[in-house]
């Protein structure tokens, strides 16, 4: 079935990612996020799981290059779902997270080496893309 998403505000129409089951049910199940990013290089839910990870156990540098190979992976997609650097990307379509979380770990990196430019960059790129997940991860 597809979902149809009307915008009746005249603006661009938000962007929802397809699924993928197998490596969303992998990382669910408590599969490596080595594993699955391995499997599945271009799912960037396992690349935000490594990035968090990696910054909670204080490697801070690995937690950057984690996020934005994540980061990549998701524009990658983003752009083959019509999305056209603009426009909602929203988080409560579950398939979006694991982007929206690849972009808030490389701002939270970027900030913790001080590249203040990529932070912000981030941060406003965040906000724009989905206030849901700005409030959401910046609340954890």
């Amino acid at each position: 079935m597809t979902r149809m998403t009307q915008n009746l505000l005249g603006g661009v129409p938000p962007t929802e990612l397809p699924d993928n089951t197998e490596a969303r049910t992998a990382l669910e199940n408590g599969v490596d996020p080595f594993e699955v990013a391995a499997r599945h290089p271009d799912y960037p839910a396992a690349w935000a799981e490594l990035a968090d990870r990696a910054f909670a156990n204080g490697s801070v540098i690995d937690s950057y290059a984690f996020a934005r190979t994540g980061y990549h992976r998701g524009l990658d997609q983003l752009r083959r779902a019509g999305w056209r650097g603009q426009g909602p990307i929203p988080w409560e379509h579950a398939a979006n997270r694991g982007f929206l979380r690849a972009l808030h770990a490389l701002g939270r990196a970027a900030a913790a080496i001080g590249e203040d430019d990529e932070a912000e960059r981030c941060k406003t790129f965040l906000r724009d893309s989905s206030e849901t997940a700005a409030d959401t991860l910046n609340a954890s």
